[in-house]
């Protein structure tokens, strides 16, 4: 081991073990450690403690120790992590290309247990249940049967994979979501090895929002299934060495002011300063003043503000929520010592870390607020989400607008039905307090809970067409809404808990009730979606609801009750009560009635008993799944699972980098395309591609379930590319009206046909003709999806062409063997006028590839003229150029297995 003078006991009260020692790493080298980011520190000590002189070499752990704030960022850290995190959407295709790995191992004569996952790893089922049954004390079970039903082969597949890996656990549904799984169960604060040797936990995941559990001072982010996979099977992940932006908190938030209101203040500061793939680390008097729930609904939303990280140093908060959430002592006091070890425990004022750039944020300036109608990071102060809507309501969509007549905005359509009644735009038709960003925080829940008390008690009641739901993060939070007597007041406004997982914000609304799906489509009303979680991108909640709102789950409560966004609730009767109006102020919690019941949720007796039920208890309905058994998988006939093609022309030897000629263009897309655009989480449309494909294998509608539970089965994904119903391609010309057309559709060249882009890609390749997509600028925002590369690769696209990329999605095309490139300076598509009627030559690849080149794109237009453009090649790294040159980073990993197999 290098740097073996490092390695220093950690005595404890019931152990001994030791650690390796960043001070004293500092004191080796003369370097400044104790200046760091404690985010750099953690993965500094990873690179220390995995030297091995030949993956991990002596450069690596100088090159970290050694961070400049203001450094070029040439570095490239192997980082390896302590363990693996999954989600059941991106947890099930993961699982498939592994099975489908082993079985090539043992068709080439190796072992196919060759292909184990080296370090921990957990997946949490919590993205497949729909709210198909709310308003009810019994949708919570009816919902979960219907969601056994609906996901028994992914489930059967699932439990395949328990027995086949070693180190492959399943938390099955009904727990709740896997970031306060993750938070509450799965994170250990620090681990220890074989050899007694202690260290930090760290981890990635494929849920982008893995960062909460940043939260509590682990380093961690979201990733494609496809790089997790390879983090699983012993690879570091590789990263650039990244500028850390530090965010000085200071003051304390006002009376009324949420923890999500602080968080959606965040999201739109830090989205301005462009933190895209930067490590955020908060410090100063403000952060150390913050609770572990607020701390951790900020770490959640770092892809909002597009960082890697938004991390929080480990403090006595952080060992208080440890103690709350039933830690054993010997597991705190491990963790506290090991921090104070390696002088990180507690909150660092801005003066003590060197910082690439300070950010200053006073807590006081915080005001109410939402965000929406479309991106999660366009803050609306709460005074201001009438005016907006109504200002949106009639502006192009060039300017986020909705394009519509300003005369239709009062108007009121008829329903059709037995019930009547009438439609509005701006009606809210979602109000949902759902898991992700919210539910891990208990003085918002119990805002919530008591603005449906006081709501209750003055006699004013939910319109019964708005679909209301509760999907607490954690079972836990049924506990302590149950003690403090709340629950009962949300249920009497339909806010039932109708489930635990990741619900409205990933597209599992469920259906509205068909009266109201009519007079939305066939009035085109603008409707709208309230809901407390953090992702609000266009046709992700419902694809009938256009105007969706993030705010925090008191105010979903109290939208819930006015029926409407357009209502100022500051300064307007939220409704009519037993004894005239009722305003916002009537009904708001102070904060010393919240503080009264916070401690509620701190019970660690209860967090002990619900998750040791996971191993001995998970539920009659887990209980009856029936796995198959066998180290290699036999793939069923099955419209879930299919063993996925990534492997099918597999050989030892790779190939030659393919050439990009006479390319036609397949999309070309404006700014903040998301990844929700390019690979759709949600319904699945009749008509669409992959509604015909499962029509076609007898599968009747009701069965569809959504793309995202059908992500094992490549046929229906890569028949979704593209395919959600508002993305928009700008090679079809607008509508009579001007509106830009919305929909999966291309023109195809030089036919001149409009079809589906997926029918469109299948007759470029019978043609041999490559194809590319042209993007604006942030290409990728959102989920981490690793289907919208691997779509986007089984369609035939070669190269993907952008203002800008968001991290994981950029990452997620290398490891998939598709060129992402970037404009330079000011070109763009509109700058060089591409229409999609060219043809198109990328060179500059021919004699190797080296990290952030310039390529030339020529565009070959139709009058004979042609132009060469000079772009960016976005492969950043040494490794990520080995995985291009691989074909992806799936197969670069097996050869790299089976090679030492010999």
């Amino acid at each position: 081991m290098v740097y073996s003078n490092t390695l220093k006991s950690l005595d404890l009260k019931n152990a001994q073990g030791s650690y390796y020692s960043l001070p004293e790493l500092g004191k080796s080298l003369g370097a400044a450690v104790n200046r760091l980011p404690h985010s750099i520190r953690i993965v500094l000590e990873s690179v220390l403690r995995n030297c091995d002189g030949k993956r991990i070499t002596e450069e690596h752990v100088k090159q970290v120790a050694n961070w400049a704030p203001q450094a070029k960022r040439l570095d490239e850290i192997p980082f390896v992590v302590a363990r693996v995190v999954l989600q059941d959407f991106t947890g099930v295709p993961l699982l498939a290309d592994i099975a489908a790995m082993r079985g090539i191992a043992q068709k080439n004569g190796h072992n196919p247990k060759l292909i184990e996952p080296m370090v921990p790893v957990d997946l949490v089922v919590d993205h497949s249940v729909m709210i198909d049954y709310f308003g009810t004390k019994d949708a919570l079970d009816l919902n979960m049967k219907v969601e056994f039903e609906r996901n028994r082969e992914r489930y059967e597949f699932m439990k395949w994979g328990m027995q086949a890996f070693d180190t492959f656990g399943v938390v099955p549904p009904g727990f709740g979501i896997v970031h306060q799984v993750n938070l509450e169960y799965l994170a250990r604060g620090v681990f220890r090895d074989k050899n007694s040797v202690y260290y930090p936990d760290s981890l990635v995941g494929t849920d982008s929002h893995t960062t909460m559990i940043n939260g509590i001072g682990v380093v961690g982010w979201g990733v494609g299934g496809i790089e997790a996979e390879a983090a699983m099977l012993g690879q570091p992940v590789y990263i650039l060495t990244p500028d850390v932006i530090g965010v000085e908190l200071s003051g304390k938030l006002n009376p009324g002011v949420t923890a999500t209101d602080l968080v959606l203040t965040v999201t739109n500061m830090l989205r301005a300063q462009n933190v895209v793939g930067k490590f955020v680390e908060f410090c100063g008097e403000g952060t150390a003043s913050l609770s572990v729930p607020d701390r951790a609904t900020i770490a959640n939303m770092a892809p909002e503000y597009g960082a890697t990280m938004g991390f929080f140093p480990v403090d006595e908060k952080t060992i208080d929520y440890f103690k709350g959430t039933g830690r054993t002592e010997d597991e705190i006091e491990a963790f506290q010592a090991y921090f104070e070890a390696q002088e990180m425990f507690g909150v660092p004022s801005a003066a003590d870390i060197d910082f690439t750039t300070l950010l200053k944020l006073d807590l006081s300036s915080i005001v109410p607020s939402v965000a929406g109608p479309k991106r999660p990071q366009d803050l609306i102060k709460l005074t201001e989400v009438k005016s907006t809507f109504d200002h949106l309501f009639s502006k192009p969509a060039s300017e986020d607008g909705f394009n519509k007549n300003p005369e239709s905005l009062n108007k009121a359509y008829e329903l059709k039905g037995e019930n009547g009644g009438t439609l509005k735009n701006g009606d809210i038709m979602i109000a949902a307090i759902t898991s992700c960003t919210n539910t891990s925080n208990p003085s918002v829940l119990i805002a919530a809970g008591l603005v449906a008390k006081k709501a209750v008690e003055l006699g004013i009641k939910v319109d019964p067409k708005i679909k209301t739901s509760l999907a607490p993060g954690s079972r836990v939070v049924t506990r302590y809404l149950t003690e403090t007597g709340l629950l009962g007041y949300l249920e009497q406004l339909g806010f039932d808990v109708a489930a635990y997982g990741c619900t409205t914000c990933i597209g599992n609304a469920g259906d509205l009730a068909p009266e109201l799906n009519q007079a939305i489509t066939e009035n085109e009303l603008i409707c709208s979606a309230v809901l407390s979680g953090n992702r609000n991108f266009e046709a992700r909640i419902h694809p009938n609801i256009k105007a969706n709102f993030l705010a925090s789950p008191p105010l979903v409560v109290a939208y819930a009750l006015a029926g409407t966004i357009r209502r100022d609730l500051y300064n307007e009767p939220i409704g009519e009560g037993t004894n005239g109006p009722v305003y916002l102020k009537d009904i708001w919690p102070s904060n010393e009635e919240v503080q009264v019941l916070v401690s509620y949720a701190m019970n660690p007796e209860a967090y002990r008993t619900n998750y040791a039920q996971v191993k001995n208890n998970p539920g009659e309905l887990w209980n009856k799944i029936k796995g198959v058994t066998g180290d290699v998988y036999n793939w069923p006939e099955s419209t879930y699972i299919a063993e996925p093609p990534f492997f099918d022309d597999f050989s030892m030897t790779p190939g030659s980098i393919p050439t990009i000629k006479g390319a036609r263009a397949l999309g070309i897309f404006g700014d903040s395309v998301t990844t929700d655009h390019i690979s759709p989480a949600g319904s699945i449309a009749e008509t669409s591609p992959a509604g015909r494909w499962l029509k076609e294998h007898n599968v009747k509608k009701p069965d569809f379930n959504s793309y995202g539970s059908r992500r094992g089965n490549h046929e229906i994904m890569m028949r979704g590319t593209f395919a959600n119903v508002r993305i928009k391609n700008l090679m079809i010309p607008p509508l009579a009206n001007g509106a830009l057309y919305e929909g999966g559709d291309t023109i195809h060249k030089p036919s001149g046909e409009q079809m589906p882009i997926y029918t469109a890609a299948m007759l470029y390749q019978s043609e041999g003709v490559p194809t590319v997509v042209f993007g604006g600028k942030e290409y990728g925002t959102g989920s981490s999806r690793d289907w919208a590369a691997k779509g986007t690769y089984l369609l035939g696209v070669k190269a993907v062409i952008t203002r800008s990329y968001e991290r994981i999605h950029r990452s997620n095309l290398v490891g998939m063997g598709v060129l992402p490139l970037q404009f330079q300076g000011d070109d763009s598509v509109e700058s060089l006028g591409i229409t999609g009627d060219e043809r198109y030559d990328i060179s500059g690849l021919e004699n190797g590839i080296k990290p952030q080149q310039e390529v030339t794109l020529t565009i070959h237009r139709e009058d004979g003229s042609s132009q060469d453009v000079k772009l960016l090649l976005r492969i950043d790294t040494p490794i990520e150029v080995e995985y291009y040159e691989h074909g992806g980073i799936l197969p670069y990993v097996l050869r790299e297995l089976l090679a030492q197999d010999v």
